[in-house]
């Protein structure tokens, strides 16, 4: 259970931690680049509730320590050791107080980078860390925290190889969180036997943070219920590593992520690693059938062993590590009472600091100074989600997804011959049908652009305009009857909002931000190791319509979700797909559009033959989770609706419509892959 005591200050800091706060003061202040602003996120004078920055950053401990997992991935008679880096403040230790723990593990500090300017762990001459990319080092470590940057098996100065998400990237976490609770073992160096010990200056409680890989493994640390795991911020993070490489049996990106490891892997590893990706490829097949080495990735069934809090940020426009990542295990956590916090933002694969930044420092710093140093500071009282709802625009919901939302089906019908059928409340005539043949040239923008003419690629239907507003929040379902021509065929089914809208513009380069020139400082620096990150603003674009959710399977994954199988040309087969969760209002005035077709262009890999689907409407749904149910979709539905006219700008020509640039070609881990 989380800790809820108050923790309380004398009234006097000793004379030395004043000397050291002073010293930390100055030294930012002469590294500060000139314009920049220190620290926006300081509490108020007075404040009682907060940990303060009264530590010297300059003066910290910075080293490395060697932990052992217990395993041998390379295979060379050695158990792995992973490279551990510390830096925490000197004071508390040398009074005889003990810290928490910030931990970020990754497998990118030396491949890749880490944050929007792709900062890498940097060492002096002596091996001794430097720089630790990102600001928690800089922010928390005056404030009483020590930071601790693991290196995944296999990566940077680990041993062993990186599996993706497997035994190996789980291990190299949680050995360390054992590290820090004195049940494992930690050397000084690599291949010596000097021990390093944590429980002299470690609490032992530690809180997980990081954004997609990173976040991924503190979810799957998490869901091993290790002890002294207080908490966990998982930004952008995958729940189910099969989710991220296929939808329902159909393949997605480059389907198989034996690849990935062999990207991450240190020299050393790639030189050594062969026979691990060669059994990740046999153990993941691309025909997206679910196996044992699936399960070991999936982080979900496990939900019900999570102590420790979640703090979930998403992007509900994140085509990399999409938003029914963050759904699945939502539900789950939800299901077995974890205590949980979500922000949902309009952008695509984006960390917080980048899109929200003054808030988001200001609450991360409460939630952890809550659940790692025991503060009393309300904010497990307060809203549980935050809502993007229009850029730079956010609302707060007490629960989400938030009480009175309820299951409404809604129904395809047949409309006019030269435009779109009908959804509503009412189903179809037994016989009814539409149909399409897949295109794998188009995809979801291509349909909404076409969604008043009836084209051959897909079958569209559309809601009478709306007097009023509704509110989709949660994960939506659609069940579809289909008879295909061929004997493979994918499915990919689409929510949209007919309507213009002002978005973040998740579509281009940096996924709904743009990086500026100035610089904005969040804690103390030192010459190697600076606080002070380039400001983001939003980058907005005007539509004349917007994605809300979307889903996608394999047809052949009828009868058994785990295992595809041929089909019968001119059969009928029933399935679900599930589509990501999402929070969106549809404004009154606009119209909701369920999409049904095949190939998504850019997300989903087509199948190996070009089918005809013909869909039994009558055996067709959608299930969308609404606030106010369907009461409130009823109510949307009746009366006058609002008229508006689009700028001539949003009247774009279906020709003009074109993928996301964010999500068209493969995805390299250096274009965001799990990053």
């Amino acid at each position: 259970m989380p800790m809820r005591k108050r923790i309380t200050r004398g009234a006097r800091a000793p004379y030395g931690t004043l000397v050291a706060a002073a010293t930390a003061a100055l030294l930012a202040t002469l590294v500060t680049p000139a314009g920049a602003r220190t620290d926006p996120a300081a509490p108020p004078a007075g404040s009682v509730r907060e940990s303060r920055p009264v530590h010297s950053y300059a003066d910290a401990v910075r080293e490395s320590v060697w932990v052992d997992t217990g395993l041998d991935g390379d295979g060379d008679g050695r158990a792995d050791r992973v490279a551990v880096d510390v830096v925490r403040p000197r004071e508390p230790a040398a009074a005889g107080r003990r810290i928490p723990v910030i931990m970020d593990a990754s497998p990118y500090y030396s491949c890749c980078g880490r944050g929007n300017e792709g900062q890498k762990k940097t060492y002096d001459a002596d091996g001794r860390p430097v720089q630790f990319p990102l600001y928690y080092d800089n922010y928390f470590v005056p404030r009483g925290y020590a930071f601790v940057a693991v290196d995944l098996a296999g990566t940077n100065r680990s041993d062993g190889c990186d599996d993706v998400g497997g035994r190996s990237d789980v291990r190299s976490a949680k050995a360390v969180v054992d590290w820090l609770n004195g049940r494992a073992r930690g050397y000084t160096t690599r291949t010596g036997t000097a021990p390093a010990r944590a429980t002299g200056w470690s609490t032992g409680n530690v809180g997980m943070i990081g954004k997609s890989w990173d976040g991924t493994v503190a979810n799957g640390v998490a869901a091993t219920g290790v002890e002294g795991l207080k908490t966990i911020v998982p930004i952008g993070a995958i729940s189910s590593w099969y989710d991220y490489f296929h939808s329902q049996g159909a393949p997605l990106y480059d389907a198989n992520p034996s690849w990935l490891s062999d990207y991450v892997n240190s020299p050393d590893a790639r030189a050594s690693c062969g026979a691990v990706q060669d059994r990740i490829t046999a153990a993941t097949p691309y025909s997206g059938d679910w196996t044992a080495a699936w399960s070991e990735r999936d982080h979900v069934k496990d939900a019900h062993k999570v102590k420790a809090s979640v703090f979930a940020v998403h992007g509900q426009q994140d085509l990399n590590v999409r938003a029914g990542q963050f759904g699945k295990w939502w539900d789950a956590l939800a299901a077995h009472g974890v205590e949980r916090k979500v922000w949902l933002s309009q952008t695509g694969h984006v960390d917080p600091f980048d899109f929200r930044r003054a808030d988001w420092v200001r609450t991360l710093h409460r939630w952890f100074d809550h659940y790692l140093l025991g503060y009393d500071n309300g904010i497990d009282r307060e809203p549980v989600a935050d809502v993007e709802r229009a850029p730079d625009r956010w609302t707060t919901d007490r629960h989400w997804p938030p009480r009175g939302t309820a299951t409404t089906t809604l129904r395809p019908a047949p409309g006019a011959a030269a435009g779109p059928g009908v959804l509503g409340r009412a189903p179809a005539a037994p016989g009814s049908t539409a149909a399409f043949t897949d295109d794998p040239s188009l995809g979801e923008l291509d349909w909404a652009a076409r969604i008043d003419t009836a084209t051959p690629e897909k079958a569209g239907f559309v809601t009478r305009p709306f007097s009023r507003d509704l509110r989709i929040a949660g994960s939506s379902r659609v069940t579809v009857t289909a008879t295909p021509t061929t004997a493979t065929a994918h499915l990919s089914a689409v929510l949209v909002d007919l309507g213009p809208a002002t978005i973040r513009d998740y579509a281009a380069a940096g996924e709904g931000i743009t990086t500026l020139a100035h610089r904005t400082c969040w804690g103390a620096s030192t010459p190697g190791d600076s606080a002070c990150f380039k400001e983001t603003e939003a980058r907005t674009a005007d539509v004349p319509h917007t994605v809300v959710s979307r889903g996608w399977a394999d047809l052949g994954t009828w009868a058994d979700p785990r295992k595809g199988r041929p089909l019968t040309p001119g059969r009928a087969y029933t399935l679900t797909l599930d589509l990501a969760a999402a929070d969106h209002v549809v404004p009154a005035g606009h119209r909701l559009a369920l999409i049904v077709g095949g190939t998504d262009r850019d997300l989903l890999d087509p199948p190996s033959t070009t089918p005809t689907l013909t869909l039994d409407l009558a055996r067709t749904r959608a299930e969308l989770p609404l606030v106010g149910g369907a009461g409130a979709f009823a109510r949307a539905t009746r009366g006058p609706a609002p008229t508006f006219s689009a700028p001539p700008s949003l009247l774009l020509p279906p020709a003009l419509s074109a993928p996301p640039a964010a999500v068209a070609g493969p995805r390299l881990p250096g274009a965001g892959a799990a990053r």
